[in-house]
């Protein structure tokens, strides 16, 4: 006899599941993911339940720090860099807007800044080479320093190995139409300052 409902998916979690489990690790609540998304809350609640249960894990804590990589990510395929770490320039510094399309008409139209991309309420801007990331929400929060890595899986290994506590794993943030994907990875100095790695992985 044939088996009813779905195929079992090739991957560890379904691309949904991901998209979920990626924003756990990014630090979001459910309430803000289901919000992002477009879903309802027990939507969200459902796929975190999915992936904890699917990988093992024992609690949506354990999720957030859990290190997987789609097995259809650009980064899946990457091999290891055996240099030693390097931390490369910043690639990107936030903040924190009250109102986005009063902030992106004074950055783009007053200020000159080529506008890279708009989602959601996030924001883009080029400043030669630097990327200015403007977010909706309450203003007067920290900047926050994105350094670019050549290989964000590698970087977190080596970085936890010298004491760095990690808020989560590396996560996918974006993946343009391109196919290139933005990874990032968030931990705090000594100080609590919120500081991040960054990598743009390219297919192929």
């Amino acid at each position: 006899m044939s088996r009813r409902g779905r195929p079992r998916h090739p991957d560890q979690l379904t691309p949904a599941e991901w998209r979920v489990a990626d924003a756990v690790r990014h630090g979001l609540t459910n309430s803000e993911i289901a919000r992002r998304r477009g879903v309802s809350l027990d939507a969200v609640k459902f796929h975190v339940a999915n992936a904890v249960a699917k990988l093992g894990l024992a609690n949506r804590a354990a999720l957030r720090q859990w290190p997987g990589v789609p097995a259809d990510s650009a980064l899946a395929a990457r091999t290891r860099p055996e240099e030693e770490l390097m931390l490369g320039p910043v690639g990107q510094v936030s903040r924190t807007v009250a109102d986005l399309g009063r902030a992106k008409e004074f950055y783009g139209d007053v200020l000159g800044l080529k506008h890279l991309y708009t989602f959601d309420d996030l924001a883009f801007f080029d400043c030669d080479g630097v990327r200015l990331y403007l977010q909706r929400g309450e203003p007067g929060s920290e900047s926050v320093l994105y350094f670019r890595v050549s290989d964000i899986g590698a970087a977190y290994d080596d970085l936890r190995e010298r004491g760095v506590d990690f808020l989560g794993a590396p996560h996918l943030i974006f993946r343009h139409e391109s196919g290139i994907e933005e990874w990032m990875a968030f931990f705090t100095d000594p100080d609590g300052h919120t500081t991040a790695i960054m990598s743009q992985v390219i297919p192929g």
